[in-house]
């Protein structure tokens, strides 16, 4: 009889993905959602939706009965206007609520999906598993403590854990990116600073790939992995790269990166009070001055993990998708 596994955010972009690699490769596949009825393409692939919830405890030792493992990938991304207090209820609280399901109902491993932006702005480049925590915001200082939990709890609790912390996920599917390949496709794109922070992507496939070998190899227990695409870049080559799939060319003009932040800030202090969402804000300003480049040679080394799709074919995929789906 084929194990059953348990999925939360499978209504997410890597929750749902990786729902469909599992049932494909013949797992029993459970995910927990709020709206069961709004997860009729996971139902149609063969995934059974229940009704859940992170903050509702009950609700998780229902869905985790009878499922071998858990791969724990939901969480509350970053978004303007949600208090701190929400990002530690979902990601911290809501950690240990899933965490504590799955051990009364006898799983046997756990899987929990961290962040590389645990670490923030990288000083040394490419960072491992063993660099220092520095998050940024709410979110990031969320998914620290939720990961310090989930491996606390590995060690002391006895139930079997491996976190994971991917890199920007994209690919067919994902809308994070959309905002800037529009912009790109627009013409209006400009670069702000010099373009030479690195970023790392990881394709969903791959990415998927690397999640179900913590999920079943010997070797991944007790351990963290970084999962990634096979190389990082700096972003001028990110955006080249997408003007090049989206049949563009790209201004060579630069904004400086001070008095764009410096606005930012202002944005922040007069909006804030009065309710209204920045037009810009600090955070995004700072996706053009942060490295963020990974070294993922331990995935590689312990799993087997081995990216396939390069960043020019993962952004031509991607391009395809928005197109096909009029969103370009």
């Amino acid at each position: 009889m084929a194990a059953s596994v348990l999925v939360t955010g499978g209504t997410g972009f890597t929750g749902g993905r990786l729902c469909v690699k599992l049932a494909g490769l013949g797992y029993r596949v459970r995910t927990v959602a709020r709206a069961p009825e709004k997860a009729a393409a996971l139902q149609a692939a063969g995934v059974e939706v229940v009704r859940g919830d992170l903050k509702d405890r009950d609700s998780l030792l229902a869905a985790a009965d009878g499922c071998e493992t858990v791969y724990h990938i939901a969480a509350l991304f970053r978004q303007e206007g949600v208090p701190d207090a929400e990002f530690r209820a979902v990601n911290v609280a809501g950690t240990l609520n899933i965490l504590e399901a799955a051990r009364a109902r006898g799983a046997r491993r756990f899987v929990h999906c961290s962040t590389v932006g645990v670490h923030g702005h990288v000083s040394r480049i490419p960072a491992d598993e063993n660099a220092p925590f520095n998050p940024g915001d709410a979110y990031q200082e969320s998914k620290v403590e939720g990961e310090e939990r989930a491996r606390d709890f590995f060690r002391t609790r006895g139930l079997p854990g491996v976190v994971f912390r991917p890199t920007g996920i994209y690919g067919p599917g994902d809308l994070r990116f959309l905002k800037l390949f529009r912009h790109i496709k627009s013409g209006r794109f400009r670069m702000i600073g010099r373009g030479d922070a690195y970023y790392h992507l990881t394709y969903i496939d791959d990415l998927t790939d690397g999640i179900v070998l913590c999920g079943t190899h010997p070797r991944a227990p007790g351990n963290v992995y970084i999962l990634g695409g096979a190389r990082y870049a700096p972003l001028r080559e990110l955006v080249e790269t997408i003007a090049e799939a989206l049949g563009v060319s790209v201004s060579r003009m630069r904004i400086p990166f001070a008095p764009v932040y410096a606005a930012a800030f202002l944005c922040e202090k007069v909006c804030r009070p009065l309710g209204i969402e920045p037009p810009i804000f600090r955070r995004r300003v700072d996706f053009f001055r942060k490295d963020r480049a990974f070294d993922i040679s331990k995935a590689k080394r312990e799993l087997g993990y081995a990216p396939r799709v390069g960043m020019p074919e993962g952004i031509r995929r991607t391009a395809d998708w928005y197109r096909a789906q009029g969103l370009l």
